[in-house]
């Protein structure tokens, strides 16, 4: 799948589409091989524990409110107008622990699977599953850390 030139206006995705991830609406502004991009909206309180990408490089810049980070096992946060990098292999997490929503644009380089994976988890309610599902589309989710460690 090749770019192709056009604007994908404001509060429209691709074709009309929008996915609830574990109650987050990521809505898909552009794709191709090369790269996917996506806007994403985290309702207060709403995560992505941590995971990695073994085949691309994923990217969040953040347009309204804090995101809450764990890059590499190290807590950091990110603010509207930072860009977040991360790196293929980098283990990671993002959390809106700020009380508001929080919005972003997200993307991934190259494309890989991450659309198939969108369209196949939207609306999907049980973590562990979507945690299972993720594993067949190179995103690697991590084992929950326990309250003692």
């Amino acid at each position: 799948m090749h770019e192709t030139p056009d604007i994908t206006r404001n509060h429209t995705g691709i074709d009309g589409v929008s996915w609830n991830i574990l109650g987050q609406v990521y809505v898909p502004k552009q794709v191709s091989d090369d790269c996917f991009a996506w806007h994403a909206t985290f309702p207060v309180e709403t995560f992505v524990p941590p995971h990695m990408h073994p085949k691309q490089d994923e990217y969040i810049f953040v347009l309204d409110g804090r995101i809450d980070l764990l890059l590499d096992g190290k807590k950091t946060s990110a603010s509207s107008g930072d860009l977040v990098r991360m790196p293929r292999g980098l283990p990671h997490a993002f959390f809106n622990n700020s009380g508001d929503p929080v919005t972003a644009l997200f993307w991934a380089a190259p494309t890989g699977r991450l659309l198939e994976l969108y369209r196949r988890i939207h609306n999907m309610s049980n973590p562990a599953e979507v945690v299972q599902v993720a594993r067949e589309y190179d995103v690697l989710f991590y084992p929950p850390v326990s309250a003692a460690a």
